[in-house]
């Protein structure tokens, strides 16, 4: 017998762009410039820290264990790739 957990939750407009940027490219990685670009736009550039943030949130919204993440990867020094399992 499997139980399934279910959790509801808004994201923002914003995370809801990050999410899309993310998982529209499984297994690709996805340069902190791009992710800036394409959530944020050319006009307003946060610190990459912002984009560390969203992604700590993501995986504590969707990572069985967010500490070993298993969708959701970091990059050092280029960006962040989606895996898809």
């Amino acid at each position: 017998n499997t139980t399934a957990h279910v959790a509801f939750f808004a994201i923002s407009k914003r995370e809801s762009t990050l999410l899309k940027l993310l998982t529209s490219r499984v297994g690709d990685v996805v340069s902190r410039e791009e992710i800036l670009e394409s959530v944020w736009g050319y006009a307003v550039y946060p610190s990459t820290r912002t984009i560390d943030n969203y992604l700590l949130g993501f995986r504590k919204y969707f990572e069985p264990n967010p500490k070993k993440p298993i969708y959701f990867h970091s990059v050092r020094g280029v960006g962040y790739r989606f895996e898809k399992i």
